[in-house]
């Protein structure tokens, strides 16, 4: 019996030991894993696609921004979030614990790259924009991007977007515009789709680069479609002649368009075709569209350019007429000013 009762002390012993170890086992874990790390300064890290936990501690390590890879391993396997780790890039502030870090990498936002992607760019100069961008990855689509099908904006995204997936993006974006806009039109506008919509839009966009002279662009060209009148849009016919390509002369200097090319028919050229363009002639913006979606009620039907960035407004020929004669006296005056400075 006693040595059954000092068996059972022994037993009981060992238990006291044990936990004591446990518990200053575990208070040691707690501390190492809250104190500051070793970082002097903010750094970034990137987490590839797939790497797992074991691979991600020892790259923590290496770098000098934890202490111990297998503690960290630990303290994500005791809280089951060994395969939470996000992937991309992330922020490690100065000191931070491998708490800090840990949690970083599981709920903390990824660094954030930026492209923008102007209005009133056709498809193909908006292409070269994204294949240009150093931290897009991937070959650009082998199919065609229609014209007018991506919806311009500045996009943020991690490091590892694809130069395709940007381009699926935006033209979701686009799709996704159309159908908020589209029920909320106006329902006398001369448009019949969402595809008209934004072809008109992007004629729009061409024509003005003020957003708050689009609804007055918006609402002339609905007149004039209400009225059977052809657009006479500048834009259209350049679109015919070189896809939204600026047009240059033989000396490699910008030129405005010849008679000729007024004059030639194609599917885009809005003096020598009623109604709106084959296509698209640019990306419209939102406001180009939401301008043609709801336009003011306007009797404008000629607009000339006033020479300060934005146009001159006219209900009749013979105010249109003044508008034009305003215009040249202005431009005469420029000129003038121009040599006289020389």
């Amino acid at each position: 019996m006693k040595f059954l009762k000092g068996l059972l002390s022994l037993v009981v012993l060992l238990l006291i030991l044990g936990g004591a170890v446990a518990g200053v086992g575990w208070v040691w874990m707690q501390d190492a894993l809250n104190r500051d790390g070793p970082l002097a300064e903010e750094v970034v890290f990137q987490v590839e696609p797939g790497e797992g936990l074991n691979s991600v501690a020892a790259r923590l390590e290496k770098d000098g921004i934890i202490r111990n890879a297998a503690l960290i391993r630990l303290k994500a396997k005791l809280d089951k979030s060994e395969t939470a780790i996000k992937t991309g890039e992330f922020k490690i502030e100065r000191g931070a614990s491998m708490v800090d870090v840990l949690n970083t990498l599981i709920e903390g936002k990824g660094v954030l790259y930026k492209i923008t992607l102007p209005e009133g760019r056709t498809t193909a100069q908006l292409l070269k924009v994204i294949e240009a961008d150093p931290v897009l990855v991937g070959d650009m689509p082998e199919e065609e991007i229609p014209e007018g099908s991506l919806l311009p904006d500045t996009y943020l995204f991690d490091r590892g977007m694809t130069r395709a997936g940007l381009i699926r993006l935006m033209q979701d974006k686009q799709t996704e515009l159309l159908e908020e806009l589209w029920p909320l039109r106006d329902p006398e506008i001369p448009v019949q789709t969402p595809y008209e919509a934004v072809i008109l839009a992007s004629v729009v966009e061409k024509e003005t680069g003020l957003v708050d002279e689009q609804p007055e662009i918006a609402a002339l060209f609905t007149t004039r479609l209400k009225r059977g009148m052809r657009l006479e849009s500048d834009p259209t016919i350049i679109y015919g002649v070189s896809r939204g390509e600026p047009l240059y002369n033989a000396k490699g200097q910008r030129r405005t368009l010849r008679r000729s090319e007024i004059d030639t028919k194609t599917d885009w050229n809005t003096y020598q075709i009623d109604g709106l363009p084959k296509t698209p002639i640019c990306n419209p913006g939102r406001g180009a569209i939401e301008a043609v979606l709801n336009p003011p009620h306007t009797e404008y039907i000629f607009f000339v350019a006033d020479g300060k960035g934005g146009h001159l407004f006219a209900k009749t020929l013979q105010e249109h007429n003044r508008n034009v004669a305003a215009y040249r006296a202005y431009e005469r005056k420029e000129i003038a000013r121009e040599r006289a400075s020389e």
